[in-house]
Parts: structure tokens; C-alpha cells; sequence
């Protein structure tokens, strides 16, 4: 039972992390005074004209405030109370989106209710991550735990998996942010490892496919990724059973052959090395397995797993680039590794971005200014790309400044979800981080060329209701929730 303080209007009053809710202002106001900049045209005076898209975004702030103070005024125990229930009913609403949305670019995530357009996978991350926060707060539970741990993962991919049926793949892999929860909450760092490896792979894998090793036919990019497989393998091993003759016996073996595969392949006769890497990989497997059986260390097998799930994922990338992937999305991640150079297609939008924010200077054009983005060169200039519209305007320092901001809300976010009393703000408040995180890093790093081009909304900044309502509910749950972390049970 919750005893709640006599006074419990002053004490919420008190209780209320006013630092975070003055940073989120100043992020609304920035992002107000960037949908102008990147919305107006020539010869507009009314900003407050909600025909034009800057009074439509005025319209959604001040839906937000409201929205802010309903949940400040609710009771906090409903959120931990119901959390399941709005999973369901959110989870369910995601199931039926794709039968009654409207295509929009191909993806069907929108539905319209009248004059407004709404994206349910928005508020779907605060219902996933109020049912993570349940679950993984609920007594006795164990990250390592197999069962527990995979439940976990269920409550994450559920929502992937029926945004992904949207064709709106951008926003599903925001999902991904509650991985940091899982490492924050006890995961093993090998995850992460593996997820970060997966990447390396991908990567290197298509960068280099086509560029051959002089005086052999092997691949570049096969024998960067089989040569990366090997050495995480002999780390892991060494990390794992901390036996120094086993690691010299694997890096030894790899390099005699591997040395002496070239030298065959430089002065006897050319051909393919990568099948003598592949040789040794399975061959390691084999070994990782027996020793593990005869050691009785399971942990052997398990970097056996990761051997064989690693030449899987590196063998299948060109198969999920080409098939699996959609062409728009093909397009883009050839265009940003650089097998093709188009910038009058998929690499427009970056380019132009790009253009916008190195014409700003240091200072920038001054508002209202901008040329690329006044003369709409940059497509999504007001929504995806709208972090261009500041780097044109306010040149550096506008950029700086809004990357600070947005710096003090994600440190504040990790002192407030630290000094939750319960495990369940805890979890929710880190889920909130890890989605901002996720949003601010990938768009920014979107719009200046160093990620792909996903397609996700910058918080408070890009116009539009459903995200901005997503990531007010999600921030403002979490002011809530914090607000009453003195409160005691008994």
C-alpha cells in the first residue's frame, strides 16, 4: 500500500525534476523556431496561421503541454498498475494498423481520424517500454535467467516485428534502443558484442566484396570478415577459459596457414585463400565443441555458437541486403557505403543536407535566411532532415547548442532513473533514455551522412503530432513516476 504525503499537492509540486522540464522547453521552443525556418516561403508574415505548418505545430505543442499536465496530475501507481493491459491493447492497434492506414511513401502506418493523421508505433515505444519496466521489475526476476531473458526479448521484438509488417522499417528499429536496457539491468556485454560484430561484418563484408587481395583471388572484404571471425574466437576463448597455451595453439595455427595459403597463392599459383580461413573456422568449431565435452565448459560450446552464427550472418548479408531489405532501403545503404554514388537519388537528401548545414558557417544565414532550405533542395527538410534547417541558420554554434541540450537531458535522464527507489522507474526511466539516445544519435548522424537514412523524427524537433505526443508521454510518465519515487510501500 502507498502511503501518500497529507500534503500531497505541495509535495508533488516539490517533487516535480523542474531542470528536466526546462531543458524540454527550450528543445520545444527550438524545434517550434525550426519548423518555421525550414516550413516558410517567401512573402509569409502569420506564423500563427494553422493552415501553414508552423501553426499546425503550435497547435501540437500546445497539445502536448496539456497532455504533460494530465499526466503530472495522474496518480503514478496506474502506470505500474496497468502497464500490461495498455501493452495488449497498443500491441493490438499495431496488428490492425496495416488493414485501415492509408499508404503513405509505402508504408502504412498512419491512420487518419478526420483532419488528423496519427502513427501508432510513436506511443507504441511508451506501452513497450511500461511493459518491460513491469515485467523486468516483477519480484525475482533474472536476467540470467534463460526464461526470463527471453520473455524480455518477446515484450521488444513483438512490436518489431507487427511495425515491420507497416513496411515502415525505420521505426522498428528504434526498438532496438532497449537492448541498453537489458545491458543497464545485467546482460552480459557478450550481446553487445555480438550485435556490434554482426555490424562489422555487414559492413566490411559488402564494402570490400568486390576489391581483390593482390596475387590471390580472394576477396578483400571475405578475408577481412574471416580474419575478424578468427581473432574475436581466439579472444573470446581467451577471455572465457584464461588458457594461454589454448590461445597461442588457435592464433598460432591460423597464421601458419593462412601465411602459407598466400605464399602459395603469391609464387606457386594464384586462387582463393578465403577457403582455407573457412577451413579453419569450421575447424575451430569442431575443437570449441569436443573440448567442451571433454572439459565438461559449455562456455567452449557457446563460443562455438558464436563462431557458426557469425559465418552465418556474414554469408546471408549480401542475401538480406538483396532480398530482404527494400530497394529504396537497398539503395541507401549501398549509397552510404559507398558502392554507388548517387546524388540525384537515394543520396539526395544526404548531400543536400549536407550542403545546408556547410553553408551555415559558423554563425549561419540568420533566421529565416537559409537558401538550400528556403528554395526546398532538401526533401523531409521540416520532418527527418530538419537538423540541417539549424546548421544553415544558426551555423555551428546553433548546432552546438541544440547538441548540449539535448546532451543535459539524456545526462539528466540517467541521474534521475539512478536515484529511482523501485525497479520499475528505474527500467522505464533508462528505456526513455535509450530511445531519445537512439533518435538524437541516428538522425543527426542521418542528416550529416554518417548513418543511413532511416527515416526517424528528431525529438521536439521534426514536425509532426504523433512524435512529438510519443516523446512528451514518454518523458512526462517518467517526471511522474520520478516524482513520487519517495513514496514507501508497506
Amino acid at each position: 500500500m502507498v502511503q501518500d504525503n497529507a500534503n500531497g499537492q505541495k509535495s508533488l509540486l516539490r517533487s516535480i525534476d523542474v531542470i528536466t522540464i526546462v531543458i524540454y522547453l527550450l528543445l520545444i521552443a527550438a524545434g517550434w523556431i525550426s519548423v518555421v525556418g525550414a516550413s516558410y516561403n517567401y512573402g509569409d508574415t502569420d506564423f500563427l496561421d494553422f493552415a501553414a505548418r508552423s501553426g499546425k505545430q503550435l497547435t501540437w505543442i500546445v497539445c502536448s503541454f496539456v497532455l504533460g499536465l494530465v499526466i503530472m496530475l495522474t496518480d503514478d501507481r496506474i502506470y505500474d498498475t496497468f502497464a500490461n493491459v495498455i501493452y495488449v491493447v497498443m500491441m493490438g492497434i499495431l496488428l490492425v494498423t496495416p488493414f485501415i492506414a492509408t499508404g503513405t511513401k509505402g508504408s502504412y502506418s498512419w491512420i487518419h481520424l478526420g483532419p488528423v493523421s496519427i502513427q501508432p508505433a510513436e506511443f507504441a515505444k511508451c506501452a513497450t517500454a511500461l511493459a518491460l519496466a513491469k515485467y523486468m521489475g516483477s519480484y525475482g526476476f533474472n536476467l540470467s535467467n534463460p526464461r526470463h531473458f527471453i520473455k524480455a526479448v518477446a515484450i521488444v521484438v513483438l512490436p518489431i516485428l507487427l511495425i515491420i509488417l507497416q513496411r515502415e522499417t525505420g521505426s522498428a528499429l528504434v526498438y532496438l534502443a532497449f537492448f541498453l536496457v537489458f545491458y543497464r539491468e545485467g546482460m552480459t556485454g557478450s550481446v553487445l558484442f555480438i550485435g556490434v560484430a554482426v555490424i562489422v561484418y555487414f559492413v566490411f563484408g559488402l564494402r570490400f566484396d568486390a576489391e581483390a587481395m593482390p596475387h590471390t583471388l580472394t576477396s578483400v572484404g571475405r578475408f577481412t570478415v574471416l580474419l575478424l571471425i578468427w581473432l574475436f574466437t581466439a579472444v573470446l576463448v581467451f577471455r572465457y577459459s584464461r588458457n594461454r597455451k589454448e590461445l597461442k595453439w588457435i592464433v598460432g595455427i591460423g597464421v601458419l596457414l593462412t601465411g602459407g595459403a598466400w605464399l602459395i597463392s603469391r609464387y606457386v599459383k594464384p586462387f582463393d585463400i578465403s577457403w582455407v580461413q573457412l577451413a579453419l573456422c569450421v575447424g575451430v568449431i569442431v575443437y570449441l565443441v569436443v573440448e567442451s565435452l571433454r572439459q565438461r565448459f559449455p562456455r567452449l560450446a557457446l563460443i562455438a555458437v558464436f563462431t557458426l552464427g557469425s559465418l552465418f550472418a556474414y554469408y546471408s548479408a549480401d542475401y538480406m541486403l538483396n532480398n530482404v531489405l527494400q530497394p529504396h532501403q537497398q539503395k541507401r545503404v549501398r549509397v552510404l557505403l559507398g558502392l554507388e554514388q548517387d546524388i540525384n537519388g537515394a543520396g539526395y537528401n544526404v548531400r543536400q543536407s549536407e550542403i545546408a548545414i556547410g553553408s551555415g558557417g559558423l554563425y549561419g544565414k540568420g533566421f529565416l535566411n537559409g537558401t538550400q532550405t528556403k528554395l526546398k533542395y532538401v526533401p523531409e527538410q521540416d520532418t527527418d532532415f530538419i537538423f540541417c534547417t539549424v546548421g544553415e541558420e544558426h551555423g555551428f554554434v546553433g548546432c552546438a547548442v541544440v547538441l548540449v541540450l539535448f546532451l543535459c537531458l539524456i545526462l539528466r535522464l540517467i541521474y534521475l532513473a539512478e536515484r529511482q527507489t523501485f525497479a520499475f522507474g528505474r527500467i522505464f526511466g533508462y528505456s526513455v533514455l535509450s530511445i531519445f539516445l537512439f533518435h538524437v544519435f541516428i538522425n543527426i548522424g542521418m542528416v550529416m551522412g554518417l548513418t543511413p537514412v532511416i527515416g526517424i523524427p528528431l525529438p521536439f524537433f521534426s514536425y509532426g503530432g504523433s512524435s512529438l505526443w510519443g516523446f512528451t508521454l514518454l518523458l512526462f510518465i517518467f517526471l511522474r513516476i520520478d516524482a513520487g519515487r519517495e513514496k514507501y510501500r508497506r
